[in-house]
Formats: structure tokens, C-alpha cells, sequence
């Protein structure tokens, strides 16, 4: 380990680190290889050090399951619920395809009127909305939207791939290739539509500069909706000018943090497990068993309950933030986000050093009832997750969740007060913390998710 041959001794007060690694850009294929180099070299956590694993290894697959998916599409549907508005009845323009993870899932669980798709193969547009079914053949397969049948296509539809040279669009407008075309569509007099999700893209492809191309002539918006699944796809400056315009924004920071509770959720499963039951319950391999054991199909499902319950407070504190205060929708992402992680560290300070060891083990009994997928509880109990699961692992989990819990339920102005009240009724016999004597104002999460630990934290010395 790089601590005995002394390559590194870790930087977090001379105590261990457990770290985590997540899957990224072309590196989702190496998870297996990272936890199994963990298990040769002696790592006790190896089972936990990468997240999207395979299922051979009890791994969650992000793609598989629509992880992320789950909380982005959950905001598209709060909206859609807040503004009055069903589903089937709006348009959507989407970039990222049915060959990607966000992609492909986008499309397997929407309900509206898809009237274009960009995605590396090229660009596939129709006005009066593309073929649902041939869609959902693509999505399936994994297949880019270059597979599209051309005679699903209305009379003014159109696909252009990226190979094409010498390309006219049926407004007349001509393009070098293909390529260029792809590159650029976004910005085009055809991306309009009620709602933009971008599923994948370029970071930055909407800038202070471009996002005038996301207003017509008359200075409206071309969309009256953004939920954004890919990361990065529009500038901090973008996201302010069509805000200021009255769209309703949902920043990435916010949307997307499903794969995130996915991840923090498989790391749990393996550090609370002992070994032999992580394999018999949580991992097969699926060219011999065509269905999972029941154990892990339920802890999956639980964990989907989990990123859509998070994502639906989250949404509530953001909207009401923006409605009774009128913080602009992205800063009030920002600014959850500060209050919840302040906190959370806040918290996990007082665990370690400021509370009897009575108080701590009557927070943690109540958190964990609370934070964890029921089956674990169910399966192991309160003393058997603290039997296994690492003792700063857990003073995270509690932090985290109280904190998001709290800033969720109180806002971002909450006072001590409110705090008294909330901890108060956590700690009664079956309290949640959703108590009435104080004031209710929303609801949000950081980038930390309720009960998640993400990246390293330092492991107390003996």
C-alpha cells in the first residue's frame, strides 16, 4: 500500500484514508480492473473502491439502471407538476442520443414529443415529433441516432450524418458536413421547442456569447424549459441570461446527482456486508443467471427510491427558494449546496470530538433507521452496520444526512431555532425530523447526497 513503502501517508492529519473512485469519461470499463488491483495489493476495501462496477463484482451499473437518469427526469416531471402541465403535451429537444447512458434512458421513460436528437453520429430532426417507438428500438439496442428508419421521418424531417458533405436543410440554410452541422444545432433556428435536456454535449457548447442564438427575432426564449443531464453544457453567464429571460433553469450540480447516490449506496452495500454474503447477495454473473438474486434487485430498486425522494427535495427547496425569496434557480443551487456541506462538515466535527458517547450513539442509532436502504436494515440491523461499516464512514453518513435533511426541510436561512426543533423530533421515539412547532421553508442537496460519501475520508488511527 502506498503508505508502507512510503510513497504517500495520506494528508488528513496523519490518519488513513478510505478512498473511492468513480467512473468518468472512457473509464467506465476499468472499475473492475481498479477494485480487483485494490484486492491483490491488500487494500481491506477493495470491494468498495470503485463504484460502477460490473454485477460480477456487486457493482450497480449507472447505464443499466438509469441511475442518473432517475433524478434528472424526476425535476422534468416536478416541474411539469408545479407549472400544471402533462407530459405527453410538450415538445423536447435533446442532445446526447440513444447510444449513451443519459441518452437512451431519457428516452425509455419520457412521455413528450421529441422533435430532435443530436448525438455523435449526427442529427435527426422532425417538427411534428420523431417516431416514439423507433425511439425506444434505438434507446434498447444502444444504437446512435444514424440507425433512425429515414421512412419514420415526416415531410419535414430530416437526419444528417456526420459523414454527409454539401448539406442544405429544408429552409435552405447549407452546411460543409455533417459534422459541422452536428456541432452547431443547438444553435439553429430548428433547436426550439418547450423543454431542453441535454443528455450529452461539448462542456460550454452555450456561452455568454452564443446563448443568443437560444432566442428568436422577437427577443423570445426558444425554450421555456432546461434540465440539464450533461455536465457543463451551458456557461454560468448563459444560465443568467436565459434565467433573467424566464426560463426555468436546473443546473447539473443539482439534476444529475443520481450516479452520485448510486455510487455512495454500492460503496455502502460492500463495506457493511461481510464478504461472503456481498457475493452471495449482491454479486452474479449474468452469463450463467439471467436474474439477479432478490437481494440485489430490491437494494437496486431502493436505491432508485432513494435518488428519486432526494431529487424531488432537492427540486422543492430550489423552487421555493426562487418563489418566496426570488433567488434565481442556479444560485439557488449554489447556495444550498454551501449551506449543506458547511454544515455537514459542522456536524461531523461534533461527532468526532463534541458529543458524549451516549448522544452519539442515540444520533447514529436514529439516522441509520433513516439513511440506509431499509433491506440492510432489515438484513443486518443497526448493530451489524456498526459492527462493519467504518466509524468515519458512518459519522459521514449522519452528517450528511441531517445536514441535507435539514437545509431540505428549513431552507437556507434556517436559524438555531429551527435546528433545536428539527433535532428535537429526530431524536423522539419514530421522529424524522418534521416537526411542527417551527416554520417549514424548502427543501435542496449539495453535490454530497443524504447518506453519501464521495471521494476519501480520513479513517480514525487506533
Amino acid at each position: 500500500m502506498p503508505e508502507q513503502c512510503g510513497i504517500f501517508s495520506g494528508h488528513m492529519g496523519g490518519n488513513k484514508e478510505i478512498l473511492f473512485f468513480g467512473p468518468d469519461e472512457n473509464t467506465a470499463n476499468f472499475m473492475d480492473l481498479g477494485a480487483d488491483l485494490g484486492r491483490i495489493r491488500g487494500y481491506p476495501y477493495w470491494k468498495a473502491l470503485t463504484t460502477g462496477k460490473s454485477v460480477k463484482l456487486g457493482g450497480v451499473p449507472h447505464d443499466t439502471y438509469g441511475m442518473t437518469t432517475a433524478s434528472v427526469h424526476t425535476y422534468v416531471t416536478e416541474l411539469l407538476e408545479e407549472l400544471g402541465e402533462d407530459e405527453t403535451s410538450i415538445s423536447k429537444f435533446q442532445t446526447g442520443g440513444p447510444d449513451g447512458d443519459l441518452g437512451s434512458n431519457e428516452i425509455l421513460v419520457s412521455k413528450d414529443r421529441t422533435v430532435a436528437i443530436v448525438d455523435g453520429s449526427g442529427v435527426l430532426y422532425d417538427p411534428v415529433g420523431l417516431h416514439r417507438e423507433e425511439l425506444i428500438r434505438l434507446a434498447r439496442r444502444r444504437s446512435m441516432v444514424k440507425e433512425f428508419t429515414r421512412s419514420f421521418l415526416g415531410p419535414d424531417g430530416f437526419l444528417v450524418r456526420i459523414e454527409e458533405t454539401n448539406v442544405t436543410l429544408p429552409d435552405g440554410s447549407k452546411w460543409r458536413t455533417g459534422a459541422e452541422l452536428r456541432d452547431s444545432f443547438h444553435l439553429t433556428k430548428y433547436a426550439t421547442a418547450d423543454l431542453f435536456v441535454p443528455c450529452g454535449g461539448r462542456p460550454n457548447a452555450v456561452t455568454t456569447e452564443s446563448v443568443k442564438n437560444l432566442f428568436h427575432a422577437s427577443g423570445k426564449p426558444k425554450f421555456r424549459m432546461i434540465v440539464e443531464g450533461a455536465n457543463l453544457f451551458f456557461s454560468d453567464g448563459a444560465r443568467a441570461v436565459l434565467e433573467q429571460a424566464g426560463v426555468h433553469v436546473f443546473k447539473d450540480a443539482s439534476t444529475n446527482k443520481g450516479g452520485v447516490s448510486s455510487s455512495s449506496l454500492e460503496v455502502f452495500s460492500a463495506l457493511a456486508l461481510p464478504d461472503k454474503e456481498h457475493s452471495k447477495l449482491m454479486a452474479y454473473d449474468p452469463d450463467k443467471h439471467s436474474e439477479p438474486p432478490d437481494f440485489y434487485a430490491t437494494y437496486v430498486q431502493q436505491i432508485l427510491d432513494i435518488i428519486i425522494e432526494n431529487a424531488r427535495q432537492e427540486f422543492r427547496a430550489i423552487w421555493t427558494c426562487n418563489q418566496k425569496d426570488g433567488v434565481p434557480k442556479v444560485e439557488a443551487t449554489r447556495k444550498l449546496s454551501i449551506k449543506i456541506n458547511k454544515m455537514c462538515d459542522n456536524m461531523e466535527k461534533q461527532f468526532k470530538s463534541g458529543m458524549t458517547e451516549q448522544e452519539k450513539q442515540q444520533l447514529v442509532r436514529a439516522v441509520l433507521l433513516k439513511a440506509v436502504p431499509p433491506l440492510m436494515i432489515q438484513h443486518l440491523g443497526v448493530d451489524g452496520i456498526l459492527a462493519r461499516v467504518p466509524e468515519n464512514y458512518i459519522g459521514s453518513i449522519v452528517g450528511a444526512w441531517v445536514a441535507s435533511r435539514f437545509v431540505y426541510r428549513y431552507g437556507i436561512n434556517a436559524s438555531e431555532v429551527s435546528f433545536f426543533f428539527f433535532m428535537r423530533s429526530l431524536l423522539s421515539i419514530g421522529g424524522d425530523g418534521s416537526c411542527e412547532e417551527a416554520p417549514v421553508a424548502g427543501t435542496p442537496t449539495a453535490k454530497r447526497p443524504a447518506g453519501a460519501v464521495v471521494g476519501s475520508v480520513a479513517e480514525e488511527g487506533p
